[in-house]
């Protein structure tokens, strides 16, 4: 299968997302969006993580040329409330990496920390583990150009809280449009098919490759060449969502650097400060509680924060949460929502677009042909990672010990190791994780969540009979170097007076 040609379905985020990463890598290509004069974006996907820099540097993308368009503002971890227990305290999953030096121990040494002492509040170990925090908590940023703060790499420890649909509209008519990808606007009303996939569409626009970024509908992957659809609600309970944007009361406190995420009665609710307003939504199930009670916990939830919501329009989203048995099936790919999702949590919306464009890259850069073991190829290395994702995001909900309502309690008592979809390999995979600790050994943060949530996969009760000396010492060391990280970054420039002076200027 030749790719010379290629049409993409959609718009939005992903579907211009899918312009720029084609075009930036292949710009010979005819490459072409069609896009609906009169469909609606979801444009929930506010919040972004680190791995979206990767995708940024490939296509040449600067902070200083997006983020003034798209509401922009800097992230730099997210906190997690109520979802170990109702008034937990919260703790942080921060980006970058955990500080191990031979000086100031590794991050396990926390855990003999709180067995010395056992007050010792679960948000700590974010604070003594990731440099951070201390820009965290003192709601302030700065690039680091000299230094100061050692182990912060401004470049690579920071993500983003954006508006996707601006997003999508800059990538438009500043990248795409400008590299040579041409734009339609029609309704797809027939699509011609044979044996090798889809002819044209409409019986006008023909194409090599069809690239489905037509959102949940999932109108040529799904609906045209049947693809079966795995729904995943056995891991994740929630499918439903209500979004809106709230004015800030007092930007310089409220525009802070972190997604926070509160979980509630039959869910959890989203706050992603960007720089013009606060997005915020509900992420629930509709099994458990009706859209219009849903409405009045969110609303409940918005007052008790003094959010003001007097002008301010409710979106009710219903989310299809699972994934397509295979992405790329004949001549259509899919991307985005119409190749699967999640759910909110951990900001994952957009990460399996810009992840997904990648590993299309690869395939597509073997030559002028697509072959069945590129397709294979793709899809396998997708679906690992949406269900090793999957199987984080669950972790969330796993790992909770809340039991005040129905929702929360058929949580605790169902059974996260049984029920995966009858996938063997990926339930022992479960279990190597419960036994080993393979969770705290993770690279990436899942050590955050799990200790968070008090799940303390390291024995530091071993250190009961016999205590080092030398790691007492690390751990009186780390603790002096926090207090330094925080008295340093406590006279630093605010996030919003650092985005007036190096992204919104004309603000």
């Amino acid at each position: 299968m030749k790719t010379d040609k290629i049409i993409i379905v959609g718009g939005g985020s992903a579907g211009w997302m899918t312009a720029a990463t084609l075009i930036s890598q292949f710009p010979n290509k005819d490459i072409t969006v069609i896009e609906s004069p009169s469909t609606p974006t979801v444009g929930v996907g506010e919040s972004t993580l680190g791995q979206i820099n990767r995708w940024l540097d490939l296509l040449g993308i600067k902070d200083e040329d997006f983020m003034p368009h798209t509401d922009a503002s800097y992230k730099l971890s997210i906190r997690f409330e109520d979802f170990y227990q109702k008034g937990d305290g919260g703790f942080h999953y921060p980006f970058g990496r955990p500080i191990e030096t031979e000086k100031l121990g590794i991050k396990e040494l926390w855990f003999l920390k709180k067995y010395l002492n056992p007050q010792t509040p679960v948000f700590n170990y974010a604070e003594s583990t990731y440099v951070n925090m201390a820009l965290v908590n003192n709601n302030v940023l700065f690039k680091n150009e000299n230094k100061e703060l050692p182990y912060f790499d401004f470049q690579n420890d920071t993500a983003y809280h954006f508006d996707a649909a601006k997003f999508g509209l800059w990538l438009r008519e500043k990248y795409c449009k400008p590299k040579g990808v041409k734009h339609i606007l029609d309704d797809i009303k027939t699509i011609e098919q044979n044996e090798d996939g889809i002819i044209s569409l409409n019986n006008e626009h023909k194409a090599d490759l069809y690239i489905d970024c037509t959102g949940f509908k999932s109108l040529l992957l799904g609906e045209t060449l049947k693809e079966p659809f795995n729904s995943y609600s056995d891991l994740l309970p929630n499918n439903k969502a209500w979004a809106t944007r709230v004015p800030y009361k007092n930007k310089e406190k409220e525009l802070q650097p972190y997604t926070n995420c509160t979980a509630i009665e039959n869910g959890w609710v989203w706050n992603i400060p960007s720089w013009e307003r606060i997005g915020t939504g509900y992420v629930y199930s509709d099994k458990y509680v009706s859209d219009e009670e849903a409405l009045n916990e969110f609303k409940r939830h918005l007052d008790k924060k003094g959010s003001d919501y007097s002008n301010t329009e409710f979106k009710n989203i219903k989310m299809r949460v699972g994934i397509h048995n295979r992405l790329f099936v004949k001549n259509v790919c899919a991307i985005g929502l119409s190749a699967g999702f999640i759910e909110p949590l951990e900001s994952n919306g957009l990460l399996s677009v810009h992840e997904f464009l990648i590993n299309l890259i690869k395939v597509m850069k073997r030559g002028d042909k697509i072959s069945q073991w590129d397709r294979d190829s793709f899809n396998l290395t997708c679906r690992k990672f949406f269900d090793n994702f999957t199987e984080f995001v669950a972790l969330h909900y796993a790992l909770s010990h809340r039991d005040d309502t129905t929702y929360w309690r058929d949580i605790s008592k169902k059974s996260f190791y049984e029920k995966r979809l009858n996938d063997e390999n990926l339930k022992l995979d479960i279990e190597a994780k419960m036994l080993d600790g393979e969770y705290y050994n993770s690279k990436f943060g899942v050590h955050c969540i799990t200790t968070g949530m008090r799940y303390f996969s390291i024995d530091f009760l071993k250190h009961n009979n016999s205590v080092d000396e030398n790691d007492k010492m690390k751990i009186l060391l780390r603790d002096k170097e926090v207090n330094k990280w925080n008295v340093l970054c406590k006279d630093k420039t605010s996030l919003l007076q650092f985005l007036k002076d190096n992204i919104h200027k004309n603000a």
